[in-house]
């Protein structure tokens, strides 16, 4: 009998939810950068295991909002966790302990204070959720036995899964965990299909992606990616337009670079990428506008499926 259902993964910022869904499904769904807050909405990443097929819910961080971006990405985050047949709530456990040294950084200290949130949530709506404990490379086995206690204490989690997204220890055991937990049925999408996002949203992704990728330390995190045109060619490939918003005319330069090396590196890395995923001849243009309220035009939020109204 097969099994089908909605997993949803939940974490702080910079948890590892992106890696996590991407080594789930094998195959990347979920845009991975060095900023924290990459993902803005659910993304769906489709895994398979046996009969079961599992439908990830990567959702944005759970962080305390500030602006209305950050409003909608939080609650389109729970939104997320509330309809799933599982949740799993990811830890970054390096963060946690390294918050308890002298040595920790203020990253790591919001991002303890952004779990502690998450658990009074959990708490309030009275659901037992999965705790995976993430990032364990070099991690202590000890320091890890002493965490997982102390946050199974809180009273949220059924089980627990001490997991490395980025090399794959521990995904299989939690892998197969969800494929049970799955309800019987029919499966809900193509069996080699890896991801449910439309593609003019998925090129905008990959392009933003890239944008991070070569200036995430002078940009700061105040850029979206728009694809304006998506159009079928004759010839077998797509013609892609898309323009690359930044709030402040200072920024404009950044993106562009040096006789407008950098966008040309950020358009050939996209285009690379999307050549792969399309399985065809992508050809990318990108133009870089400055716009300070593109995080308050409600279009933004529909074509992201975010709601306007927080």
């Amino acid at each position: 009998m097969s099994r089908a259902g909605f997993a949803a993964i939940i974490g702080a910022p910079n948890a590892g939810k992106s890696t996590l869904t991407n080594r789930l499904v094998g195959a990347k769904v979920s845009i991975v950068t060095q900023k924290v807050q990459t993902t803005r909405f659910p993304v769906r990443g489709v895994a398979m295991h046996g009969d079961a097929q599992i439908v990830l819910v990567d959702t944005p961080g759970i962080f305390q909002p500030r602006r209305r971006l950050d409003r909608a990405m939080v609650r389109a985050a729970w939104g997320g966790a509330e309809d799933a047949d599982a949740v799993v709530h990811l830890v970054d456990s390096a963060a946690e302990l390294a918050a308890a040294t002298p040595e920790g950084k203020p990253a790591d200290r919001r991002a303890v204070q952004d779990v502690e949130s998450i658990v009074e949530s959990l708490k309030a709506s009275g659901r037992k959720v999965i705790l995976a404990l993430n990032k364990i490379d070099g991690v202590p086995r000890e320091n890890l036995l002493a965490l997982s206690q102390r946050l199974f204490e809180t009273g949220v989690y059924d089980e627990v899964f001490m997991i490395s997204a980025a090399n794959g220890s521990g995904v299989d055991d939690l892998k197969a965990r969800l494929a049970a937990l799955m309800p019987e049925g029919p499966w809900l999408y193509p069996e080699d299909q890896t991801a449910d996002l439309p593609a003019r949203l998925l090129a905008a992704e990959i392009t933003r992606e890239k944008v991070y990728l070569r200036v995430h330390e002078e940009l700061p995190y105040s850029a979206a990616v728009e694809t304006t045109k998506f159009e079928e060619r004759k010839d077998g490939g797509v013609r892609i337009e898309q323009t690359i918003y930044v709030e402040r005319d200072s920024q404009r330069p950044i993106v562009l670079g040096k006789g407008g090396q950098t966008l040309k590196w950020i358009g050939q890395k996209a285009r690379e990428e999307l050549t792969v995923i399309l399985d065809r001849p992508v050809h990318l243009f990108l133009h870089v506008a400055v716009d300070e309220r593109w995080a308050d035009k409600r279009a933004f939020y529909g074509d992201m499926g975010l709601d306007y109204d927080v």
